[in-house]
């Protein structure tokens, strides 16, 4: 018992030199793996009786830094698309378009704006893309009436809606909890509704708060300058992001076929010529990975993290703790994790990105809770860490080009978060119980 308490000793140290900005998560999750070994008495090398590695030299680090592989190859696939997609000019085409079809009425230029930020969020990922779609969309919310605070919050609850249905998310989902990407699919759809029934919430608050009238004459139209997609070849380009999706969710196509699969249709659709459909090819993979790169670090140190909390020596050494804490009843599921939620902010115990990846394989290898409904309580945690975390770079950018405090972006969305949160997790525990 010693030993788990000293562990979870070294999470909550660890988290707090995190959440104080003294440690960089990339970091602090091999670290805390290292940390989490020597604790438990795993040696640094070493065999069992019967010749199989146990040493966490090889075992945990080596073997973790491919253990999110396929996660890993989603991610720079799906950003390779996500280039294309803005270096053609898809992206800036899909919003342009619907804030046509808005004209002079705010309320159904923001409605249409969050439907297609959304949208483009389910193939899109990285800080690249957020700033090209939000230097297009955050002005033409202002542009229509809508305050700068306003306009940011609303911008991030819509990515977030996006991050439901993101494929390489799921993918790393997947990776996480072990299980098929149909399982996180299956309740990404509930946590997809009750986000875009939370975000039209928020915006009819923010209109009724602020005054913004319902319509009046406003210059959509002209605030952006795009390279236009015109006739049948335009407009099957603008529906790549929906190709992957179709693929992966309905076909059961493999996450990197789908992907590629919409590499070629978006090149097929906008390229003038095959010399420079190729250089774009390659252009874009390379700055795809480049964009993809912080989410591939931070991946190999989940993997690592996660190789250490489920190795055998420390899951024997954790379980009697963990069996102490973490609840078995429906009521308590639904009381423990709804609390808990908002630790996912500051990459914080229920952080997926953070100490949560090895916080969830740790309650899973227990046996004590279902691994869908582990997988339901974390997701909606994630919910608030997505679009509400003060230290994410979609937010700190956002607030900086909105030209507002990026805590009060959190003070304003926290309470939106939290009941998606809450509502995941009843949603989770009446499905999973």
């Amino acid at each position: 018992m010693l030993q788990g308490t000293c562990i979870i000793i070294a999470f909550l140290v660890i988290a707090a030199f995190m959440m104080a900005k003294k440690l960089p998560t990339l970091l602090a999750l091999p670290f805390l793996a290292v940390v989490i070994c020597v604790i438990a008495g795993v040696p640094a090398v070493g065999v069992n009786g019967e010749g199989a590695q146990i040493g966490w030299l090889s075992t945990v680090l080596e073997a973790g830094t491919v253990r999110m592989g396929s996660a890993i190859m989603a991610v720079i696939f799906g950003a390779w698309l996500g280039q294309l997609m803005n270096k053609t000019g898809v992206t800036e085409n899909i919003i342009k378009k619907s804030a046509e079809l808005g004209g002079d009425r705010p309320l159904i230029v923001t409605l249409i704006m969050v439907t297609a930020v959304a949208l483009l969020f389910t193939t899109l990922n990285g800080l690249g893309s957020v700033i090209m779609v939000g230097t297009i969309v955050l002005p033409i919310l202002i542009s229509v009436g809508v305050p700068a605070i306003s306009a940011a919050s609303i911008f991030l609850m819509a990515f977030a809606v996006g991050l439901s249905f993101n494929i390489a998310n799921w993918t790393s989902f997947s990776s996480i909890f072990g299980l098929e990407i149909d399982n996180i699919k299956g309740f990404e759809v509930y946590m997809l509704a009750v986000t875009l029934i939370a975000t039209i919430i928020l915006i009819f608050v923010e209109f009724k708060k602020n005054g913004v009238k319902f319509a009046f004459s406003a210059p959509v139209s002209d605030q952006i300058q795009t390279k236009q997609l015109r006739g049948t070849a335009g407009g099957l380009a603008m529906i790549t992001p929906l190709v992957p999706i179709v693929l992966v969710a309905f076909l059961k196509v493999p996450v990197v076929p789908s992907f590629l699969a919409g590499i070629f249709w978006i090149l097929l659709f906008t390229s003038k010529s095959f010399s420079k459909a190729m250089n774009l090819l390659v252009k874009t993979c390379y700055d795809g990975i480049t964009d993809a790169a912080p989410a591939i670090i931070l991946m190999v140190g989940i993997g690592i993290l996660y190789l250490a909390v489920t190795h055998a020596m420390v899951k024997e050494v954790l379980n009697p703790f963990l069996l102490a804490v973490v609840p078995t009843s429906k009521v308590g599921y639904i009381i423990f994790f709804s609390i808990l939620a908002p630790l996912s902010l500051y990459r914080g115990p229920m952080n997926l990105f953070g100490l949560g990846s090895g916080i969830a394989a740790l309650v899973i290898g227990l046996g004590t809770l279902n691994p869908q409904a582990v997988m339901g309580a974390f997701l909606s945690a994630e919910r608030i860490q997505g679009c509400g975390d003060p230290t994410n770079t979609q937010n700190v950018w956002t607030a900086n080009f909105a030209e507002v405090d990026v805590n009060t972006i959190t003070k304003k969305l926290l309470p939106y978060l939290w009941t998606i949160s809450v509502i995941g997790v009843i949603i989770s525990a009446f499905i999973y119980f």
